[in-house]
């Protein structure tokens, strides 16, 4: 499995990614796909997203902006008949009985190339009972060692039925396409302690899906190890200079603009797994 290049491949093409994404997190998901060397573009009226998304690369649908399925939908019909990649973050899925159904519509109307969420979130579109607190992942609902074999099961299992890969982030990030599972290990816990890095991490596997279309897997996991390196820069920063979780955020972007291809192969921490 080759993990490398698709950073470059996003600086080179500069893929154009349509963001329907939540006002909390819009200002981060523009500016980490700047980071990354991709553009945005934050179309969501339902009048004009049809039209929006003809021109882009990529697409990518964020459940917080719950006022816009609708438009989502139109949008990731309309991605699908292009064939452009289409990213879903279904933020705190399972937390309220809307939320259930609209994830449910989202799934069954628009075919994902990929879904990046929490374990309480992803558990919540696999149908299980999830204690979910907003959009954070439920201690309960963590992968652990201990758990791992059934999550990786569950998380294959919805791959397979989606036809999206799954990526789920947390101390233990897992990415599966239904056919092959890799734990990526890398990031840190201030990145819990500022609003958006979710967000973003869903947006830049939207510009790396879009950069590497024909390698959704790969582009996914480089994405995952990519946001959880620069998570770590940024805390050695934070670290050494004595600051906070705001300037984390400015950090952490600023890692990602200055991230290298050989800073991406010395620093990624992952294994295919085995079972």
């Amino acid at each position: 499995m080759e993990l490398f290049g698709v950073l470059e491949q996003v600086r080179t093409k500069a893929p154009l990614i349509q963001c329907i994404t939540n006002f909390v997190t819009v200002n981060d998901c523009a500016n980490i796909l700047l980071a990354a060397g991709a553009s945005p573009t934050m179309a969501q009226d339902i009048r004009e997203v049809e039209e929006a998304v003809a021109g882009a690369d990529g697409l990518v649908c964020n459940l917080g902006a719950i006022d816009f399925v609708d438009s989502m939908i139109l949008a990731g019909k309309r991605a699908n008949e292009l064939r452009i990649p289409v990213v879903l973050d279904p933020v705190a899925a399972g937390g309220t009985a809307l939320r259930r159904e609209l994830s449910a519509r989202l799934l069954e109307e628009v075919r994902f190339t990929a879904i990046r969420g929490n374990a309480s979130e992803i558990r919540a579109l696999a149908g299980q009972m999830s204690r979910g607190s907003g959009v954070d992942v439920a201690a309960w609902d963590a992968i652990t060692a201990e758990n791992l074999s059934q999550s990786v099961e569950l998380i294959s299992d919805l791959a397979q039925k989606t036809g999206a890969i799954i990526a789920v982030s947390g101390v233990m990030d897992v990415v599966s396409d239904g056919t092959q599972t890799v734990l990526l290990n890398n990031g840190c816990s201030t990145m819990a302690r500022i609003t958006g890095s979710g967000c973003m991490l869903t947006t830049l596997i939207g510009g790396f899906c879009a950069a590497a279309p024909e390698h959704p897997f790969e582009a996914t996991c480089a994405a995952m190890a990519a946001m959880g390196i620069c998570g770590e820069i940024a805390e050695e920063k934070r670290l050494r200079n004595k600051t906070g979780n705001a300037t984390f955020r400015t950090d952490l972007i600023d890692a990602v603009f200055n991230l290298t291809e050989q800073e991406l192969k010395e620093r990624i921490r992952y294994e295919v797994y085995k079972g």
